[in-house]
């Protein structure tokens, strides 16, 4: 089981600035230095950019993610924003490496998929994946995916897009 626990602005703030004591107090959770690798910064610095743009974002994008009952902070997870216009909401998920290969993506995706489900708003659910990112391609598998088409991220590369109905 995981619940997610919501990284405001301030958190990101900073974890960007990698003072991870400041950003787990805030929390309520204690985050791991996995929040605090380059990688982890660029997503804060895009995310607290994105934030500044459309606050209304807020209640969609990363948060925390907790495997309970033992509480351990085990990753991210969120969508990349609101749902767009035409409703769709793109998912986002990463798991420590430490806590990789015990299931944790497959419950966030779960998760992720139910809250999507639950917003009338929501029409469709898009995952952007790396052709070679192995990981991810069996996560979504057996999740009602298709295979829709490809994208060049800047900052990813070569993307493969899919999709599935919400509900």
């Amino acid at each position: 089981m995981i619940r997610f626990v919501e990284l405001p602005a301030p958190v990101m703030t900073a974890l960007l600035n990698g003072d991870l004591a400041t950003a787990s107090t805030a929390a309520g959770v204690t985050l791991t230095d996995y929040f605090v690798t380059d990688e982890a910064k660029a997503l804060w610095k895009f995310r607290l950019a994105q934030l500044n743009r459309e606050p209304e974002h807020a209640p969609w994008i990363v948060r925390a993610v907790v495997a309970e009952p033992e509480g351990h902070v085990i990753g991210h997870a969120g969508f990349h924003g609101a749902p767009a216009e035409d409703g769709t909401a793109e998912i986002a998920y990463s798991v420590d490496p430490a806590h990789r290969r015990r299931g944790y993506a497959r419950a966030m995706l779960a998760a992720l998929l139910e809250r999507a489900a639950s917003e009338p708003s929501v029409k469709t659910v898009r995952a952007s994946i790396s052709p070679g990112n192995a990981g991810s391609l069996a996560t979504i598998a057996g999740h009602g995916f298709t295979h829709v088409g490809e994208q060049w991220d800047e900052e990813d590369g070569r993307e493969l897009i899919f999709e599935r109905p919400a509900r």
